[in-house]
């Protein structure tokens, strides 16, 4: 019975160990989070501009022509760029993107097209090693804190792909952030670029624009940028969704860890209250024996 105790003794000590680290863990998780959202929420307004601004070029110049913009007839390969994590304890966060792109990849070769493999993060790397699938290029240890320079390298790659005609379609898979509580991995087309709405904030007629230098090497210089901040985009909205993914994972953990050290504190003073109560058991029978003994002497006293 000691020894039993002993070691509940001994789980319950490395259980409370592990809530510790989780616990960290999970306060980090959150005050990144904070960082990342605000990030997020600064390269929106430069996105919505870039958008604008490629839609205005593209409205009143006519006849504009760039490699970007070209729908290729019969497209044989598609580059499919993938982000995961860097790291485990995050929860679902780089399944759920993998799983996605396995349903994209797959979709694509229902249509005849080739995909290449693309990937951020040591998860993805990892998870096309050990299927043995070839991966075109990896960038890895950006997950959490990506940079513009990162985003630029990786759109520069991409965009070399497509104009060299490797690939006809490049697709990005990405966890997109909504909420704390709420990420989606999704799959998006970036190129051939489609240049997204976006919504007016301000009434009035469409303004007249004014090209200089000319309207076409305004729109070779815009092009590129709003690639980039695709990209960029995409590395944010994953890093934020994987700070909240891990900050769930972590407080689930901690909470997990909260019961069993409970649920061994209850063995554990069921297993010492079954122990006191066998010592005590053996006192009384010692003390009856004892009792018992000094009468039996004490009658053999009297008789003899």
């Amino acid at each position: 019975m000691g020894a039993q105790l002993r070691a509940i003794r001994r789980q319950i000590r490395s259980v409370q160990s592990t809530k510790k680290i989780t616990r960290a863990m999970e306060l980090i998780a959150a005050s990144q989070i904070r960082r990342a959202q605000e990030r997020v929420q600064q390269a929106r307004p430069y996105a919505e501009q870039i958008t604008r601004a490629i839609g205005d070029v593209t409205g009143q110049a006519d006849n504009l022509e760039h490699p970007l913009l070209e729908e290729r007839k019969d497209p044989k390969g598609a580059a499919v760029f993938v982000v995961t994590s860097d790291r485990g304890l995050a929860g679902a966060y780089s399944a759920n993107v993998l799983r996605r792109t396995e349903e994209l990849i797959q979709a694509l070769r229902e249509e005849g097209k080739e995909p290449k493999l693309y990937a951020v993060g040591r998860k993805a790397v990892g998870y096309y090693r050990f299927r043995e699938r070839k991966v075109e290029q990896s960038w890895q240890g950006i997950s959490e804190r990506p940079s513009y320079d990162d985003a630029k390298e990786i759109a520069g790659t991409l965009i070399q792909a497509f104009v060299d005609r490797e690939v006809d379609e490049i697709f990005g898979v990405f966890t997109d952030y909504v909420s704390a509580l709420t990420q989606r991995a999704e799959a998006r087309r970036f190129l051939p670029l489609v240049v997204e709405d976006v919504e007016a904030t301000e009434q009035g007629p469409y303004p007249l624009y004014l090209f200089e230098p000319d309207a076409q090497t305004i729109l070779d210089a815009l092009v590129p940028r709003y690639v980039e901040m695709r990209v960029f985009a995409a590395l944010l909205e994953s890093a934020a969704s994987e700070h909240a993914a891990r900050q769930r994972a972590m407080k689930s953990a901690t909470d997990n860890a909260d019961e069993l050290i409970k649920t061994y504190t209850r063995i554990a003073n069921q297993a010492r209250q079954a122990e006191i109560t066998t010592e005590i058991s053996e006192i009384v029978g010692g003390a009856e024996a004892l009792a018992a003994a000094a009468a039996a002497s004490e009658r053999d006293a009297l008789a003899g």
